[in-house]
Formats: C-alpha cells, structure tokens, sequence
C-alpha cells in the first residue's frame, strides 16, 4: 500500500472524483453508472463537433469550383493534410487527460476548435492562395485530435465488460459527426447554392461555445488516473500495440479515409454535381456511425478478435464490388459497394477498440495477476496504447487520400487505389487470425498439459 506520505495529494475543485473502482459492482450499481453515463454523453458532444471540424475541408471542397483554381489532385491533398494533423495530434491528446483531467482537457480542445472554424470563415473564398488552404487545413487536424483524448477518458470510466459497448458510442456518436457536416453541407447547397460556405461555418462556430460550456458544467475529472510515463514506455514496447495499429489502420482509417475521399471521387470519377454528391456523401459515415456501437456489443459477445476476423473478410469483398464497379463506371454498383464498406468499417471499429482492453487485460492474467491488480496493470496500458493505436491508426486517411491521389494523377480513376485497399483488408484478415485466433486451440491445450504457468489466450479479446 502507499503510505500517506507518499499518496498522491488529492487535487482541488469541486469536479474531481478521487476514488473511483467501476470493477465494483456495489459501486458501479449505486454511484458509478449514473457519473459514468454523464461523462458520456458530454464527452459525445464535443467529441462530434471535433469530427466535424476535422472533415469540414472535404465538406468544404464541394464547394470549391473552377474559380478557386484548384484541381482534384490538389483538393485530395488538402484534405490529406488534415488527416495527418489529426493522427499526429492525437499521440499528445490522449496522455493530455491522465495530466490534466479529463473534464479539464475537453474544455480546452473543444475550445480550441474555434480557432480553425473562424479561419475557415475569414479565408474561404475565390482568391486564397492555396498555401493559405493549407494551413488552415492543417488547423482543422485538431479536430481529429479530440477522439484521442475522449477514448481514453471514458475508457477509465467504465468496467472491462463494459468497455466494447461504452468505447462504441463514444466513437460513434463521435464518428457521426462526419455525417453531420456533410448533412448540413447538402441542406445549406440545396437551399443557397455552391456558392455560400460560410454559411456552413456560421452554424458551427455557436455548437462549439455550446459544447465548451457543456463540458465544463456536466463533467468530471477522474483522480486516480495520473500520468503514468511508465505505462506510456511499456505501451510502446508492446509488440500488441502495433498490432493493433496495423488493424486499426483498417478499420478508422478507412472510415475517416472514405469519409473525407468519398464525395471528390464521386464529383471527380462520376462527374457528380457539388449538390448530386453531397446528397449521396453523408450516407456511408452515418451509418459507419451508427453501427460502431454495434461493433462493440458484438465483441463483448463473442470475441473482438472472431468479429474482426469476419468484417476484415466482408471488407475485402465489398472492396473488389467496388474495383469492378470503377472499372465498369457503374455508379449503383459503386455506391452500394461504398455504403456497404462503410457498414462495416464502423463494425471494424468497435470490434477493434474492444480488443485493446481485452488484450492487456488476457497479459495481466498471463503475468499471474489477479484481482485490483490486473485491472490496474490493464487500465495502465490499454489507456497508453490507445492514443498510439488512434494515431497510428487514423494515419489511414492519410494513405487513403494520398493513394486516390496517385491514383487519379496516374489513371484518371480511383480503380488503382481501391485495388491497394483490398490487399491491405486481406493482409489484417490474415494477421487477425494468425495472432489472435490461430494460437487459441493450441494454447488451450498447453494450459490443459500444464495448469501451473498461466496462460495468455486471446479467444475471448
């Protein structure tokens, strides 16, 4: 035990929780439900207008004609460049709770997402230099930064058995954002015309005073989660972590990927109108979105690594739908194949995420500890893992992006890129299997043969 003169010193304000054991089921029932489900929800509001303003230059790049002189290469890019910040931006974001808190942290970013929205309104118009685009399209990255610093606050609130369910509608409610914005871009060109994007900003630059004031009356900060730089070093020393990134890459980078791609290669492969693609862009995120929850609870059920198995496969399918539709310039096919893998990107998501505790949590057994103990060493480095996996992770929008990209400047279509997907979702396929599926049986056996070393089993992650 520590004693009390080593024991952290309980920090001030009202809105700090120093005790807190979710594996409590006492506590859980009478106090923490209630406190977590609160954290929650705010933590979703702000966390959805932070999705928002990290795609609002793919949003935005519908309404950029002939007259701002920039072609489908350079839009790409643009949108690329915020889904590098927002993956970089997250590293940070996530440890930023454990040193400030949790409330205190979503006050400031979601604050924060009020410095690239009034950009946003200040330079968007015929006439900007493209360097200017950029920047602040590298402003917008924050945005994707919130995700990180939200997971892993919440992640603390919940127990394990929880955790796939809570993790789900964070992201989720998070993730639909992206639709959101997209919505709110179709009704404001369907009403106004291409030619009023500020008209889209002035609606969000109220939301993020309202979410700032939200979370700073109705959340709160957890006191013992501290910064722990060990957990951070031993998170990325873990081979799993990696792992993990690579499916994760998957999975949200696909999501965020197709998110802010899909409406350029409608317009740019299909020849869509701004408005013809902005009434078809939103309906992949909102259910990608909407889904993710599901994606968790299906994992708390039967296993993330046996419901990432599956969606891997079901990806690589609905990918070669979509090669063959480019190659066929057949739209119907093309969006039906789209919609359906932004179905299961949001699945991919919750199933994934759900893993990450699991996994430290099958170690912290392996390592014989039991009790507080394993939930301690679990919470420690599922939370550091996190914010490397989200970054790593959402590095995918940028490949995404970069590869269209190419792929448009080389062929003229996006059928090069897609097929470089399709290989990737056969490669996490096979990798899921092989590291956490294929050992199961024959560890299983070992434990049989030798009951007194524990034994690390993923068949339940």
């Amino acid at each position: 035990m520590t004693s009390p003169s080593t024991a952290p010193a309980p920090h001030k304000g009202a809105r700090w929780i120093e005790q807190w054991d979710p594996e409590d089921e006492v506590f859980w029932e009478s106090e923490g439900k209630r406190v977590a489900r609160r954290n929650l929800t705010f933590s979703v509001i702000s966390e959805h207008i932070g999705f928002s303003v990290w795609s609002m230059f793919s949003v935005l790049a519908l309404f950029m004609g002939p007259e701002f002189g920039i072609d489908p290469a350079g839009k790409f890019f643009l949108v690329a460049m915020a889904s590098l910040v927002g993956a970089i931006m997250r590293v940070p974001y996530g440890f930023a709770v454990a040193r400030f808190g949790g409330r205190n942290w979503t006050i400031f970013s979601a604050g924060l997402l009020l410095v690239p929205t009034t950009a946003l309104m200040i330079v968007m118009e015929p006439g900007t230099s493209y360097t200017t685009f950029m920047v602040v399209a590298i402003l917008t990255g924050v945005g994707g930064a919130n995700f990180a610093s939200s997971m892993t606050n919440i992640n603390n609130f919940y127990p394990l058995r929880l955790k796939g369910w809570a993790l789900g509608m964070n992201a989720g409610g998070g993730n639909i954002g992206v639709a959101v914005v997209q919505l709110m871009a179709l009704l404001i060109i369907g009403i106004a015309g291409a030619g009023h994007p500020r008209a889209l900003l002035s609606v969000y630059i109220p939301l993020i005073l309202v979410a700032t004031l939200l979370s700073a009356r109705c959340m709160d900060n957890l006191g013992p989660v501290r910064n722990d730089t060990g957990a951070a070093k031993e998170a990325v020393k873990e081979g799993h972590t990696w792992i993990m990134s690579f499916l994760y890459i998957g999975t949200f980078g696909s999501f965020i990927g197709y998110s802010f791609a899909f409406g350029l290669v409608l317009q740019n492969q299909f020849g869509r109108t701004p408005l013809q693609a902005a009434s078809l862009t939103f309906i992949g995120p909102l259910l990608g979105s909407l889904i993710r929850p599901v994606g968790g609870q299906l994992a708390d059920k039967l296993g993330g690594a046996k419901v990432t198995l599956c969606n891997f496969g079901a990806m690589a399918l609905a990918s070669a739908v979509i090669v063959v539709a480019s190659m066929q310039k057949s739209l119907p096919l093309f969006i039906g194949g789209f919609i359906t893998l932004f179905v299961l990107t949001g699945v991919g998501n919750g199933s994934t995420y759900k893993m990450i505790p699991g996994i430290f949590r099958a170690k912290a057994d392996a390592k014989g500890l039991a009790g507080e103990d394993a939930a301690v060493y679990a919470r420690r480095l599922s939370g550091a893992s996190m914010s490397l996996i989200g970054a790593v992770g959402a590095l995918g929008g940028l490949g995404i992006n970069l590869a269209l990209r190419q792929s448009f400047l080389s062929v003229g279509s996006g059928t090069g890129a897609f097929v470089a997907f399709l290989i990737y979702y056969g490669l996490c396929f096979a990798v899921t299997w092989a590291v956490y599926l294929r050992r199961t049986a024959a560890q299983g056996q070992a434990a049989t043969a030798s009951e007194a070393k524990p034994q690390l089993s993923y068949a339940e992650v």
